[in-house]
């Protein structure tokens, strides 16, 4: 970031929030006539990122799809509607937390089928990373997700740190096996 750029103006999470609906068809489906659990997550990636554009408003890119729930099949010609919003923005990244519900057109009866939670990161042109927002919540739900995206985010650095760890502590073995 060079010193004629400065953070952008802190945001909403009403501002990020994403809405995206879609109609499941054969070519959606496997074999049993359910949705695709790698098409709903290419759905789940694309209302995510929705949101994450609109709070950085630069080029985003998927880091991390942090935790997904399968809760319920969807069916073949269900109508199927994804909810995203920013839940957390740190230095460069965001977590997105991410909704679905599934509608049988028939009798209108909706369910929750999924929720998830994804990582994106800021980048410009040349793939650097760029400074986000601040993320401004305002409801008791938004500070409780606020709240729980940090939690989150050690989590997942403590298991990118073991991870490390691991793999130095085989390599080192496998040096002194030769």
């Amino acid at each position: 970031m060079s010193s004629a750029e400065t953070i952008p103006a802190a945001r909403t999470v009403a501002s990020t929030q994403s809405e995206m609906t879609e109609i499941i068809l054969p070519n959606d489906t496997n074999t049993l006539g359910n949705l695709l659990g790698g098409r709903l997550m290419h759905f789940i990636d694309l209302t995510g990122a929705m949101a994450a554009y609109r709070h950085a408003r630069t080029y985003i890119v998927t880091a991390a799809m942090d935790h997904i729930d399968f809760i319920q099949p969807v069916r073949l010609g269900d109508l199927l509607t994804l909810k995203s919003s920013v839940n957390r923005a740190f230095n460069t990244s965001m977590e997105v937390g991410v909704k679905v519900w599934a509608e049988n057109t028939q009798t209108g009866i909706q369910r929750h089928v999924a929720s998830a939670y994804l990582v994106f990161v800021a980048i410009d042109k040349e793939g650097r990373r760029q400074k986000v927002p601040q993320l401004l919540p305002e409801t008791p739900d938004e500070f409780r997700r606020h709240a729980d995206a940090l939690l989150r985010r050690e989590h997942r650095e403590a298991e990118s740190t073991r991870r490390k760890q691991e793999k130095l502590a085989h390599a080192a073995l496998e040096g002194t096996s030769r």
